[in-house]
């Protein structure tokens, strides 16, 4: 039986992955970063405010962004960064990674009339 050539290339793939360089976010505690993505690839970390939680600093970036959005901006997206943890603001609503790279799971979502809520906290129909 011979053994095709999928399964070293399958390794050498999966070899190269585990060591790829990931970006972290800095873990300060209780520091809320907004994040900018600069020309040149590397991110801008700019504090934004002292945060008691996840939630809150999440919280503090939706207000910036419709702040922005009120002045005539047209970015609907955001990047933050909160203790060791990106956070993704999206129309759908907040996803956080421990990576720019990784997965991303949802931290908040968007209520009917746009509000953020943890998910599970609406009542369902």
């Amino acid at each position: 039986m011979r053994l095709t050539p999928v399964l070293p290339i399958l390794l050498a793939a999966l070899a190269v992955s585990a060591c790829s360089q990931k970006t972290v976010p800095p873990g300060d505690p209780g520091v809320c970063y907004h994040v900018v993505p600069q020309k040149d690839g590397t991110l801008k970390y700019n504090k934004l405010v002292m945060a008691k939680s996840l939630e809150v600093c999440a919280a503090n970036l939706e207000a910036m962004r419709i702040k922005f959005l009120t002045m005539g901006g047209n970015q609907q997206d955001l990047l933050g960064a909160y203790q060791s943890n990106f956070l993704f603001l999206q129309k759908e609503g907040i996803l956080t990674s421990t990576s720019l790279e990784g997965p991303r799971y949802v931290a908040l979502v968007r209520t009917g009339d746009g509000r953020l809520a943890i998910p599970g906290a609406m009542p369902q129909q």
